[in-house]
C-alpha cells in the first residue's frame, strides 16, 4: 500500500487470514460468499485444498440459486 509518509514509497504488511471472499456468479445472480482458507501441518497456507473448497461452496451456491433460495 502506499506510504502516507513519504511519497512514492510503499509499505509492506503482512495480515493473518482465515477467510477470503469469493462472488459466485450464475446467469443473473451474484452471490458473495466468505469461504475458509486451508492450511497444511506446518500452518502455511494450501491453495490447492483451499480451491477445493471453494469449488464444493460454488456447488451448495449453485444449487441454492436453482431452488430459488439464493436470488
Amino acid at each position: 500500500m502506499p506510504d502516507p509518509d513519504n511519497e512514492g514509497e510503499t509499505i509492506n504488511s503482512e495480515v493473518s487470514c482465515r477467510d477470503i471472499r469469493v462472488e459466485f456468479t450464475d446467469g443473473d445472480v451474484t452471490h458473495v460468499r466468505y469461504v475458509n482458507v486451508s492450511v497444511d501441518e506446518e500452518g502455511e497456507y494450501d491453495e490447492a485444498d483451499t480451491d477445493l473448497r471453494i469449488a464444493e461452496v460454488a456447488n451448495g451456491v449453485a444449487n441454492k440459486i436453482r431452488l430459488g433460495v439464493i436470488s
